[in-house]
């Protein structure tokens, strides 16, 4: 198919699919950071109606050609230049660590097993498995204080966790299923001068949590990797403990935690999806 001035449909840039607990995210390969990636575009893309669909962007981008990529990581490796739905910028995204690895190695663009993926929130070490699932070192979680939330008349004591980005993780035995997160709770600005993530977490057995969480920048969706760490850190702070491993069910699937004295892991499935280029013309106006 081609446009009345010779051009040709599809001659934009090319995009990938993909998801991780069905946190979805479309993938931009962008090697020497050409493409100009405006909020705009990034809303237009993730908008399910006009656009692809998506909870947020991923660029794949080499660090050295990021004018705003930390000095901690080094220029050679491939950074993950993440953007939520609404287009603002986010230190780090834990499913679309995942998802961009699974990108890297079926690119190939770096082999399989431990890969160096770069992020705001500095490097994350990286391992794809034969099963499909990949392991990310989501870096130490820091407890910084407490603080809570509301859904409608009831308030929600929490945990404010640091993971490279902000966190509230609330324990409750409330009804999860009946939480009406259709809009963002409040949250207090001192606390979170940049926005939160916030997460109500229910213990549901011996090493197992349930979570619903609500993105800055997105809304609900239906996993947040970074938030099923500080939803582990929450739940073992509940339990008196600092350390330990759980289980957490989200509404896209399950991922398991580990929580150790020097940093927190994070294993769950990645999985792409679909490939193919967008459409010059609707880029251009986008």
């Amino acid at each position: 198919m081609r446009y009345s001035d010779g051009s040709q449909f599809g001659e934009g840039p090319l995009f990938l699919k993909g998801h991780g607990t069905e946190n979805d995210f479309v993938i931009l390969p962008d090697p020497d950071g050409e493409l100009k990636l405006t909020d705009s575009r990034v809303q237009a893309l993730c908008d399910r109606r006009r656009g692809l669909g998506a909870d947020g962007v991923l660029r794949v981008v080499r660090a050295a050609a990021l004018e705003d990529a930390p000095d901690s990581v080094p220029g050679d490796v491939w950074f993950m230049d993440y953007r939520n739905a609404d287009g603002s910028v986010a230190e780090m995204c834990g499913n679309g660590v995942r998802v961009f690895a699974n990108y890297l190695v079926h690119a190939g663009l770096a082999e399989p097993g431990e890969i160096q993926v770069g992020t705001r929130a500095g490097v994350r070490p990286v391992v794809t498995r034969a099963d499909g699932r990949v392991t990310v070192d989501m870096g130490p979680a820091a407890l910084f204080g407490r603080s809570r939330t509301a859904v409608g008349k009831e308030n929600f004591p929490g945990v404010a966790v640091d993971l490279g980005n902000p966190h509230l993780a609330c324990v409750t035995e409330a009804d999860l299923d009946g939480l009406d997160l259709s809009s963002q709770p409040p949250f207090d600005p001192q606390v979170f001068p940049n926005g939160v993530n916030i997460e109500f977490v229910q213990r549901t057995g011996p090493g197992r949590v349930r979570m619903r969480v609500y993105e800055r920048g997105v809304g609900e969706t239906r996993s947040c990797g970074t938030g099923t760490v500080a939803a582990t850190v929450a739940a073992l702070d509940a339990d008196g403990a600092t350390t330990g491993h759980r289980i957490v069910d989200v509404p896209g699937g399950t991922v398991e935690v580990e929580v150790t004295e020097q940093t927190s892991t994070l294993t769950g499935p990645a999985v792409l999806v679909a490939a193919g280029r967008l459409d010059a013309l609707w880029w251009e106006l986008a």
